[in-house]
């Protein structure tokens, strides 16, 4: 009898009913779990006849993906959620990629973040530029800390007093002739700038600055010198000693020259040749720093400094990270400074609901779900990225529990019609006898 086949495909349907509740009973504390739901559907003997064309009903299972579980505080800073659309693509083992918004992101042994299923959190180097597209590298938060750099380039803006006088280009008191004494030196104003050579050392480099205008040429000019402070005489300053095989030479020595109407500077000339704006030091054991002096002038007022800096940095050890609302994980040194270390793109897709499931509470993309796309967090409606925080569970337990009563009743009632149908069976064989 047709009743009892369609009642057994009730009790089947009924079953898997409370087998996804089952399983998002289990899964109520699951990070970022979404849960999953049961649908059902008419099937038709579509040979039958009429009265006999309904036999049944099938299920099929649905995880709710573009649900938003509730975005909670941790204390751990590489804990990530993601506030909106999106997903973290992270990798196994085997380099395969996924999705997940699993974001329990801790270090493995070797600094790459993994969380607590076991797959990888994939980003890009801030250096690479590629903050929007599919990521191509592990996050790693190496414990060894950052790495020296060398100085290479620099900007020092100062203004020299016009009112200053002039001292004879010829004087052998000139920083450029290294005097033998601080007594024996004639300069304007001097300062010092701060670079690191090739192993992250921090040399000192004094700079004068003399004035060597000579009346009716038609410019200003200024002499500009560099030495290592390191070289200089016990008393603080020249003579200086050289650190090579040619001896009592400073560092570098140029000349700056200013238009006298505007006190703009025009050009710098070193070793014979002129820039616009440029003098090069070589920095001991190091590289040569390219030290721009375009802002320089040359008015009527005390000599000031107005700018000073240098790139280039000592080593340092790690002493945290932080993650940006748009995915930029930087890193946080001991000495106060801080570097922009990964870009962690978020990925998604048209139709989330039909991504792939595999074990961890990762996805792939499916016929149905559309190709992945990649961008910033933030941009693009992709939701922004929550540091120190994770993503609840979607599941709601007291739905869930009702929700179970109601497949019990539902499998009770289908089993009631398949006993009906075999009473009648009976009863026909009854006739028989």
């Amino acid at each position: 009898m047709s009743m009892m086949g369609t009642a057994v495909s009730g009790m089947l349907a009924d079953t898997n009913w409370l087998s996804s509740i089952s399983q998002n009973v289990s899964n109520s504390n699951t990070t970022a779990y979404k849960n999953a739901e049961t649908e059902f559907s008419t099937l038709v003997d579509e040979a039958g006849g009429a009265a006999d064309s309904l036999v049944g009903v099938a299920t099929s299972l649905r995880s709710l993906n573009s649900l938003q579980g509730a975005v909670v505080g941790t204390s751990t800073t590489t804990d990530l959620a993601i506030q909106g659309e999106g997903y973290f693509v992270v990798t196994d083992s085997s380099g395969d990629y996924y999705l997940t918004r699993n974001g329990s992101f801790v270090p493995d042994a070797n600094g790459d973040l993994v969380n607590s299923a076991g797959y990888y959190l994939m980003g890009n180097s801030a250096a690479s530029g590629q903050a929007d597209s599919i990521p191509t590298e592990k996050v790693n938060i190496t414990a060894s800390g950052d790495l020296p750099t060398a100085s290479k380039t620099g900007t020092l803006s100062v203004n020299l007093p016009s009112t200053s006088t002039a001292v004879a280009a010829g004087s052998a008191g000139l920083p450029s002739a290294n005097p033998s004494s601080q007594a024996d030196a004639t300069y304007t104003d001097e300062t010092s700038i701060t670079a690191y050579d090739d192993l992250g050392g921090a040399h000192t480099i004094n700079v004068y600055l003399t004035n060597t205008t000579v009346t009716g040429s038609g410019s200003d000019t200024w002499e500009i010198t560099a030495f290592d402070a390191s070289t200089a005489a016990k008393t603080g300053g020249f003579p200086y000693t050289a650190t090579d095989s040619v001896t009592n030479v400073p560092l570098a020595t140029g000349t700056l020259t200013f238009d006298p109407t505007t006190g703009k500077l025009t050009s710098v000339t070193e070793n014979g040749a002129t820039t616009t704006s440029t003098f090069s030091i070589p920095v001991p054991n190091g590289q040569t720093l390219d030290l721009n002096v375009g802002g320089t002038t040359q008015l009527a007022s005390l000599f000031s400094v107005n700018t000073n800096t240098t790139d280039g940095n000592p080593p340092s050890s790690l002493k945290g990270v932080t993650v940006s609302s748009d995915g930029t994980l930087t890193f946080q040194y001991s000495d106060g400074t801080s570097k922009n270390a990964y870009d962690i793109p978020l990925a998604n897709v048209a139709s989330e609901d039909t991504l792939t499931s595999f074990n961890g509470n990762v996805y792939q993309a499916s016929q149905n779900s559309g190709s992945i796309v990649y961008g910033t967090a933030g941009t693009a409606g992709l939701g922004t990225v929550v540091s120190s925080s994770l993503e609840n569970s979607t599941v709601d337990l007291a739905t869930e529990l009702t929700n179970m009563i109601e497949a019990q009743s539902a499998y009770q009632a289908n089993s009631k019609v398949f006993q009906a149908g075999a009473d009648l069976l009976d009863i026909l064989n009854n006739l028989k006898s």
